[in-house]
């Protein structure tokens, strides 16, 4: 591919345009999700297969991701995720066919045709989320790479809230291969943008590597970089397991609100719900965040471990609705706060490597509450809060019993521990100080384009990328 002939002088523009490309790819990937998901559980009437769809989704992510941000640090960035569009793209386009396929009464569309497409579709994922969070220090300045967190947080709430909606509207009116096509388009949208602007190359290292590069021997470098420095270690833990919470809480919510009262006022929790995060994303765009970063990264999981402890009271909807709107609204704000750490505190040449460890750490952590969450509320926390339960008498005196109530105490207990883990993460001086301790090791505004996009050979970036201290080039 030769070298695109835009010129992205002005750095800022480039990051709106992919911004824009990737969440218009983000906004019909959610179309798709929404609908193949429906059309699964429509097909199958299994729950188990629904929820099957969606750990097809996140296993590669979780199993590539160190992988992908070692190839990302050596690689091209751009065409690393314009590559992963189109694999993206390509996936789609098989399921496409296979439902025209079904269709024309050529075969018999099953539900398990879809795991291993789906699987597939989540390994080309896996390297487009490090290839941009590494990019982005290349293009805004440092001081507005909150506004920027904000803006990639505010790009996933608005798909969120608006892609299972319009997609229950299309699906009525062009079916889901129309769904699907749309989706086509919108990986090609991405894909175009991504022809048509360069990316700045990491700045030379300026103590060269001996030897040839290993992909063990790139991987151990990420891991020591992070395991070396104890403030981002225990920010990393933090942030996992923040961010399981916040995935168990959505996951049994839908339960918990239908013990209850009905489907149509979950819709109107969600819906609120929804605002609450995209309130919280256009904040932090604004905003940019705390500018003591530590603050902002422990301080709003508080809000949301508040939230989680309304569960005790007698439940109603403009209470859940609250309580769900404030806990949703506090995640872009935590999040953003801990990318510009990340961004600020490690060296472009790392950049894709650790994003890709994150990844990796917080998606394990996402499968393993996936898999826990449904037995932990109905064998556990429902039969514990039922009339005539092992608690029943004790805490269901103050929480209640019956349906949803076994679920309210699980989120009473989780708030407890996040608030015990907000605690124990500010005991540490590493923590609170990684903001001061840690020099900035990305410069103060965004780098010259490359003359080319040609990507760094392994060899090449052997020869100049920054080293593995934290400090940028005297």
């Amino acid at each position: 591919m030769t070298a695109p002939s835009a010129s992205p002088s002005r750095p800022f523009v480039t990051f709106a345009l992919v911004w824009l490309g990737q969440f218009v790819s983000l906004f019909g990937s959610g179309l798709t999700s929404f609908a193949l998901g429906a059309h699964v559980y429509k097909l199958t009437g299994s729950t188990t297969r629904f929820v099957l769809m969606s750990f097809c989704a996140t296993l590669p992510i979780a199993l590539l991701s160190p992988f992908a941000g070692v190839l990302v640090d050596r690689w091209d960035r751009r065409k690393a995720m314009l590559w992963s569009d189109v694999g993206s793209g390509v996936t789609t386009a098989i399921i496409w066919v296979l439902l025209l396929l079904s269709e024309a009464g050529h075969l018999s569309f099953q539900a398990w045709y879809l795991y291993p497409i789906v699987f597939l579709s989540g390994c080309c994922n896996a390297f487009r989320w490090p290839a941009w969070t590494a990019t982005t220090p290349l293009l805004i300045p440092k001081q507005h790479l909150g506004r920027a967190s904000g803006m990639a947080e505010l790009g996933v709430a608005i798909s969120q809230i608006s892609s299972p909606v319009v997609a229950g509207v299309l699906v009525g009116v062009i079916g889901l291969h129309g769904v699907l096509f749309i989706d086509m388009c919108s990986f090609l949208f991405a894909a175009g943008v991504l022809v048509s602007v360069r990316f700045p190359s990491p700045p030379p290292r300026v103590t060269p590597v001996t030897g040839p590069r290993s992909m063990r021997g790139d991987l151990v470098e990420a891991l020591r970089f992070v395991r070396e420095r104890p403030g981002l270690k225990y920010l990393l833990a933090f942030t996992t397991f923040t961010n399981a919470s916040l995935i168990l809480v959505m996951l049994l919510i839908t339960p918990l609100v239908l013990g209850f009262t009905d489907m149509a006022n979950l819709g109107l929790i969600a819906s609120i719900s929804g605002l609450g995060m995209l309130g919280g994303g256009i904040v932090t765009s604004v905003w940019g965040g705390t500018k003591r970063r530590i603050r902002g990264v422990a301080g709003f999981p508080i809000l949301a471990a508040l939230m989680l402890l309304l569960a005790a009271l007698p439940p109603s909807v403009p209470l859940i609705a609250t309580a769900a709107m404030l806990f949703l609204f506090s995640m872009p704000m935590t999040t953003a706060n801990s990318q510009v750490l990340w961004q600020t505190k490690v060296p472009l040449e790392l950049q894709g490597r650790v994003a890709a460890l994150r990844k990796t750490s917080g998606h394990t952590g996402v499968l393993l509450v996936t898999l826990l969450a449904g037995p932990l509320a109905d064998r556990v926390f429902e039969p514990w809060m039922a009339p005539g339960g092992a608690l029943a008498g004790s805490v269901g005196r103050v929480l209640g019993t019956g349906p949803g109530r076994g679920i309210a105490l699980l989120f009473v207990l989780l708030g407890l521990m996040v608030l015990c883990a907000v605690g124990l993460f500010l005991l540490s001086p590493r923590a609170r100080r990684v903001q001061d301790e840690l020099p900035d090791a990305i410069p103060s505004h965004p780098l010259a384009p490359s003359a080319s996009s040609t990507p760094h050979s392994a060899d090449a970036a052997s020869d100049s990328a920054l080293p593995a201290t934290g400090h940028t080039p005297s």
